[in-house]
């Protein structure tokens, strides 16, 4: 598939080059396509592309959101919700505050009542947002190993068929996926990452992952 990913960020860069893995075509939308960060991963990724946001999702038949929590809906508009209509839109993003934890907990933006996921809906009403890959650090987003077995990445979005496509992905960056209903299942999904952090902050382990255990 055509991809494009919205943000040159960390994340964005690692799910980018892990499509170029598994034999997409890749853009990477970001304000600046001429930054230095932007033309390094390009040298490391020679067959990937740059381009703006309003490139990328022109260019992407699936998008992924990459972006900091807090830029993801000026990410949306720049890219074009035009642009999104009818495509998957795969929300990695977390609604973190510009602030430090406390105790290990993130803050976030958002209430226990909403997300940030049906906030990207809410932006891109033709789009179909499929929230993924938020409830993991970046260094094991693509094809992880662990010794206890496959781990599980939950995700949620209204529209079985783009749910079918992000968890076609998942499977194939090494996830097993499940299905947690509704994007208003963001609500819960999103509080993953504060959960994932407390490890990280607090002990300085960042490599776990979660796992539903059904049996």
């Amino acid at each position: 598939m055509k991809i494009a990913v919205l943000g040159s960020g960390i994340v964005g860069k690692v799910l980018g080059a892990g499509f170029l893995k598994h034999g997409h075509q890749v853009m990477l939308g970001t304000r600046d396509p001429n930054k230095q960060e932007v033309r390094d991963w390009l040298r490391e990724n020679p067959t990937a592309a740059a381009g703006t946001f309003d490139q990328a999702a022109k260019f992407g038949e699936l998008v992924v959101l990459a972006t900091l929590g807090r830029a993801a809906l000026e990410a949306i508009d720049l890219a074009g919700p035009a642009n999104l209509a009818g495509k998957t839109v795969m929300d990695t993003t977390n609604p973190i505050a510009d602030g430090p934890p406390v105790q290990g907990v993130l803050a976030y933006t958002t209430g226990p009542n909403e997300s940030l996921g049906e906030q990207v809906q809410q932006r891109a009403p033709q789009a179909r947002v499929v929230k993924a890959f938020n409830s993991v650090g970046n260094a094991r987003m693509v094809n992880p190993r662990y010794e206890q077995g496959m781990p599980t990445m939950f995700l949620c979005g209204d529209h079985p068929g783009a749910k079918a496509q992000v968890s076609q992905i998942a499977q194939q960056f090494g996830w097993e996926p499940f299905d947690c209903g509704g994007i208003v299942a963001a609500r819960a999904l999103e509080p993953l990452c504060m959960l994932w952090c407390i490890p990280g902050f607090l002990h300085n382990q960042w490599t776990h992952a979660f796992k539903l255990l059904t049996k």
